[in-house]
């Protein structure tokens, strides 16, 4: 079997802590890339000057930075707000006018996938119904500037669930090349890191008052592989060894080696935000990655 097919990358997203505190866009995306990264995640939102209409110099100074730093656009993170308007849900038409707003704007910088986070009805974050909808409204101008929308499988939601049958069918009803998923490694997470004790869900076999959330086992990933487009690689902790005793790295990487799926692992660094904390565990994970991958 030939080496694996993965490049690394990195989400702005894990210096929530210091963006815009200690350190400004340049920072972080230097830092990126000064770990050896090759992707780069964003919030649009968070990380575009005067979102969503971004200044020219400020789009010819983007991507001047990426050549320079030899970094390749991978993922554009948006928000279509359910909630957006007190005392009435988001109308299909609004929903549908945030995703063009964003498609446009990720295809602009040079994004390659779109992924838009949904308001949820369910505590396992099953979309608002304006989901599909609005979605299969905006494929045209997604195979247009040819970017990707994959909505985040992410903890609670689990591998075998609604949500996730919702998504397939409705890849499998379009035809679509334009849809896919983003697997977020944190629904993999064998126990809750602390920074999250705060939450009503627990772990365990599933049901239960609060609901528990069943332990998902990686094996799972070999039912929905085939559609996914984008890693998001939550971890939260990596210790001093190199070990992360929350998110089995070794299986994850061994059934993306065995399927030879070819995409991002796109860094999300969701643990203590302590200054300095997000450069360091993102060197030590992918140190860790780096390893494990040498031994496939």
């Amino acid at each position: 079997m030939s080496a694996p097919a993965w490049e690394y990358g990195v989400s702005l997203y894990s210096y929530t802590g210091e963006f815009g505190v200690t350190k400004t866009l340049d920072d972080v995306i230097e830092d990126v890339a000064d770990l050896g990264a090759t992707g780069l995640e964003i919030l649009g939102e968070a990380h575009v000057e005067d979102y969503p209409n971004p200044p020219a110099a400020w789009v010819d100074a983007w991507f001047a930075r990426n050549e320079r730093l030899g970094l390749t656009p991978t993922c554009y993170g948006s928000w279509i707000d359910t909630r957006r308007f007190p005392g009435r849900d988001i109308t299909e038409d609004e929903a549908v006018e945030q995703l063009e707003l964003d498609l446009r704007l990720a295809a602009t910088l040079g994004f390659r996938y779109l992924r838009p986070k949904l308001g949820v009805v369910t505590a396992d974050l099953e979309p608002h119904p304006v989901w599909e909808t609005a979605t299969e409204r905006v494929l045209e101008l997604a195979a247009e500037k040819d970017v990707v929308i994959c909505p985040e499988i992410h903890w609670p939601s689990v591998i075998r669930s609604k949500v996730v049958d919702d998504y397939l069918a409705f890849i499998d009803r379009t035809g679509t090349e334009h849809f896919g998923l983003l697997m977020d490694t944190g629904v993999f997470q064998k126990s809750m890191h602390g920074r999250r004790g705060g939450t009503p869900m627990r772990m365990g076999n599933g049901g239960g008052r609060p609901p528990i959330t069943p332990v998902v086992p990686v094996s799972d990933l070999e039912d929905v592989l085939d559609k996914v487009v984008h890693v998001q690689a939550k971890f939260y902790c990596v210790d001093d060894d190199l070990q992360d005793h929350y998110i089995p790295w070794a299986e994850f990487l061994e059934v993306l080696h065995r399927r030879e799926w070819r995409g991002y692992l796109s860094s999300e660094y969701e643990g203590d935000y302590a200054t300095g904390r997000a450069a360091d565990q993102l060197r030590r994970q992918h140190a860790l990655l780096r390893s494990l991958s040498a031994t496939l």
